[in-house]
């Protein structure tokens, strides 16, 4: 069996790959959940936006509302500020260039206000559907990069790298594995290796092996 098949069917077994941990019932919803979701746990977002769709969850409702009230609104969220800004700014891009509508294209939806590619991806995905690629957060970089299939540290780049090792029909379903393998196995600071089902496929398992055997 091929590495990235091994990988594939191994972490198919620990996590439901069909869904992604974001609430949301509209496009709109997910674009908000998505730019709240940077440097913080979708656990998170979804305890803030159970309120925060109830007071407001459409691009007009949104553009109307006084900056200050959106940052009340979500100010347990990391950077809110800055996200406060993108979220209203976002939302008079939709009303005067998408008749209100959340564009369905990754190139419209990165030309607007706090969405890069990574967002997009998802929204395409998780919104529409349509799955144009792999969305490279934190977790995914990190595992990529620990499993050998992307040396590279701009996610742009991993992400390419991804898309060549990774069979298409596979995409949707590494979207979520890479992030969920990420918050319950291969954590930042402590990885449960020894837990890890896919660490004969591991990069970084084996230098640490090779390390303990050495001294």
């Amino acid at each position: 069996m091929k590495k990235i098949d091994l990988i594939i069917t191994e972490l198919s077994k620990l996590y439901d790959g069909e869904k992604g941990s974001l609430d949301f019932t509209t496009p709109f919803e997910l674009l908000v959940a998505v730019m709240l979701s940077a440097q913080c746990t979708d656990a998170r977002v979804n305890i803030v936006t159970k309120d925060l769709f109830k007071v407001a969850n459409t691009p007009e409702q949104f553009a109307k509302m006084n900056i200050k009230k959106i940052e009340k609104l979500i100010s347990s969220i990391s950077f809110y500020r800055n996200k406060a800004k993108h979220i209203k700014e976002c939302s008079i891009q939709i009303i005067e260039n998408f008749d209100g509508n959340v564009p369905q294209s990754m190139e419209e939806l990165t030309s607007l206000a706090g969405i890069g590619r990574k967002s997009a991806n998802v929204i395409m995905l998780e919104a529409f559907n349509d799955c144009q690629g792999i969305a490279v957060d934190t977790h995914a970089h990190r595992i990529s990069n620990r499993l050998g299939l992307s040396n590279e540290s701009d996610p742009l780049k991993v992400e390419q790298d991804l898309l060549k090792k990774i069979p298409k029909k596979h995409w949707r379903l590494m979207n979520h594995l890479l992030v969920y393998h990420g918050r319950a196995v291969c954590d930042a600071r402590k990885p449960k290796c020894e837990e890890c089902t896919i660490s004969s496929c591991c990069k970084y398992y084996k230098s640490i092996k090779n390390k303990s055997r050495s001294l």
